[in-house]
């Protein structure tokens, strides 16, 4: 019920919002947020860490996935054109060696522009998997 002022003439209503419990309410809310802030462990991500190679590895195969999802198999001298249907047998008969044993096989470097789908570069992968080819990579670019 509010309460009333009796000045007067007649009785007014007060028409004020007591602000006290609200700003007690925020106090104690302010103090459990300050206490349990530092409590609350960070999520951190154990990254693994490489090594650098021995010696140089063999000149890779690199598959350029572009823009528009055209594949181009770049070999030592030549590119040719190929499709994610035909791409393992293009591979596989220009160098056999990247079916050979994992240390030995050449290796093959997808190189994929940024705005194509993760599932074309998967895709990719997958179909180089299954016709054995054993060394597959990722190519990025580095930031400065």
């Amino acid at each position: 019920m509010p309460a009333v002022s009796s000045r007067g003439r007649g009785r007014r209503t007060i028409s004020e919002i007591n602000m006290v419990p609200f700003i007690d309410v925020m106090l104690v809310l302010l103090i459990i947020f300050m206490v349990t802030a530092p409590l609350i462990t960070p999520s951190m991500i154990a990254l693994p860490k490489i090594g650098r190679a021995d010696k140089q590895a063999n000149k890779p195969i690199f598959i350029e996935i572009q823009k528009d999802e055209r594949i181009q198999i770049r070999l030592k001298t030549e590119a040719l054109p190929s499709t994610i249907e035909h791409l393992a047998k293009d591979i596989v008969e220009r160098e056999p060696a990247v079916k050979g044993d994992k240390a030995d096989a050449v290796p093959v470097v997808i190189s994929a522009d940024k705005s194509i789908k993760y599932e074309t570069v998967v895709r990719v992968m997958d179909t180089l998997q299954k016709a054995g080819v054993s060394r597959v990579g990722l190519s990025v670019q580095t930031s400065k």
